[in-house]
């Protein structure tokens, strides 16, 4: 009895160590990445997607233009509403500097939204 004991105790001990070196050989878990491709409202995915504004777009007014547009687009997706960048009340109303290039830009988002979903890739942030 006493070796049976002294038996178990010895492959007890080879288990634990067994395992926690497989732990060791395996590093830190951290987070998972993140998923493929990006879709407008997940930060860090404006580098060169297909909701990044166009290069050209040098000023601030613009660049948020685009994503308002992006923006606006969405909810008229998730509100079922007709697609019609003139029903946005940001487009219509804007009265901040350069109206002309937040509406051409704003314009540009919104359509980019659509053809972006309509190509058949879909929108993740939305459920059918």
């Amino acid at each position: 009895m006493r070796n049976a004991l002294k038996y178990a105790g010895v492959l007890l001990t080879g288990a634990l160590l067994a395992g926690s070196t497989a732990m060791i050989a395996q590093g830190p878990q951290g987070p998972p990445p993140p998923p493929p491709g990006g879709y407008y409202g997940q930060p860090g995915n404006y580098q060169g997607g297909w909701d990044s504004p166009p290069n050209g777009f040098r000023r601030d007014v613009q660049r948020n233009a685009f994503h308002d547009g992006l923006y606006g687009a969405e909810q008229d997706l998730k509100n079922r509403r007709s697609v019609n960048v003139n029903n946005r009340d940001e487009f219509r109303n804007y009265r901040g500097p350069d109206r002309r290039a937040y509406r051409q830009a704003f314009q540009q988002g919104y359509n980019a939204f659509w053809n972006h979903y309509r190509g058949g890739n879909g929108y993740p942030g939305y459920q059918r």
